[in-house]
């Protein structure tokens, strides 16, 4: 056989163990866009919506903060996951792993690892907005992992869970890593715990990564580190409107600000006007006016109680029956399962 033969063996052999589900509404993801900057930056207090962070530059500066020693959260809870992997694993029995915001899968390879070793069965999901990042992961994934299916979905959370309510496998795990969740503020949150128990049955886990309250200067540092690799994280974002709306925010005349607001326990990131100042986005035909000292609010990181999580997630049907944590308690793996 030659060369080129083996190689293309090799990939139909990929594809076979290889399906990607394109669910999303371009047209209708860019008029969501386009209504969230207007109303963000039209109201007061401004925001803007954090999914402006990743663009191909600010996708670059967060693989950076992943790596700054300042912040924790990123190889915590890779320590906890790897450490725990195999317990998670024999506990669960899951036969379809669903990874809600898989990226490039790093820390998810502890758990496959695991059925691996154990030559166990899988069919994995993703689910990515972006279907470049979701196809270059699965194709290295299905390398690495000869009895690996992957059945991705490039697609919101919305919309994965929606199709995956109607369509089981088997005994399923729902992962959602890297306290993502902390995001949401306290009705999105809701509306996706709801989404997340449609999308299982009875006896079926949920596998949750949550950062946990810590004292602020712990947190504070973790969004402000020395090397400012955050603040130019935090000033891309405008950099991204320019570029996708024809805008003129000038990044000198804005400063980044995170601080852990301690009556909500949430990390509030923002961008902070230098001076008084009028902004244009040209295809957005929108004209923003800002204050000296004036703050748009870019992101919010909540931190949460393991009791009081517990309860939320109790009361939702969602049953904590194992709780993973490192030795400082700084970050926390939560296994529940459904139990309507």
């Amino acid at each position: 056989m030659s060369i080129s033969s083996s190689a293309n063996n090799d990939r139909n052999s990929l594809e076979a163990r290889l399906k990607i589900d394109y669910l999303l509404d371009i047209k209708a993801l860019e008029q969501d866009d386009v209504e969230d900057v207007i109303d963000g930056l039209g109201t007061t207090p401004k925001s803007l919506p954090a999914r402006y962070f990743y663009d191909e530059r600010g996708s670059q500066l967060f693989e950076e903060i992943c790596q700054l020693p300042e912040y924790y959260p990123t190889r915590t809870e890779a320590g906890i996951l790897q450490k725990y992997a195999t317990q998670i694993i024999e506990r669960t029995k899951a036969i379809e792993l669903i990874e809600l915001g898989s990226g490039s899968s790093t820390k998810t390879r502890f758990l496959l690892d695991v059925y691996r070793a154990f030559n166990l069965p899988l069919y994995y999901t993703p689910v990515d907005v972006s279907g470049s990042i979701l196809r270059a992961s699965a194709e290295n994934l299905l390398t690495d992992y000869p009895k690996l299916k992957v059945q991705g979905k490039v697609a919101t959370y919305s919309q994965a869970l929606q199709q995956l309510s109607t369509s089981f496998l088997g005994k399923r795990i729902i992962i959602f890593l890297g306290s993502s969740i902390g995001n949401f503020n306290p009705t999105e949150c809701d509306r996706f715990i709801e989404q997340i128990t449609t999308a299982l049955k009875p006896g079926d886990y949920f596998l949750l990564g949550i950062d946990l309250q810590k004292p602020p200067a712990i947190l504070e540092s973790a969004y402000n580190d020395s090397q400012e690799v955050t603040a130019a994280f935090n000033l891309n974002m405008l950099q991204h409107l320019n570029n996708r709306f024809q805008g003129n925010f000038n990044l000198d005349l804005f400063k980044h600000q995170a601080v852990y607001n301690q009556t909500e326990h949430q990390i509030e990131m923002y961008l902070i006007s230098q001076q008084a100042q009028t902004v244009t986005l040209e295809s957005l035909d929108l004209t923003v006016k800002l204050e000296r000292e004036e703050r748009i609010l870019t992101e919010i990181s909540r931190k949460f109680d393991l009791a009081a999580m517990k309860q939320y997630l109790g009361d939702r049907h969602l049953n904590l029956i194992q709780t993973y944590t490192d030795p400082q308690q700084w970050f926390g793996l939560l296994l529940c399962q459904f139990s309507p």
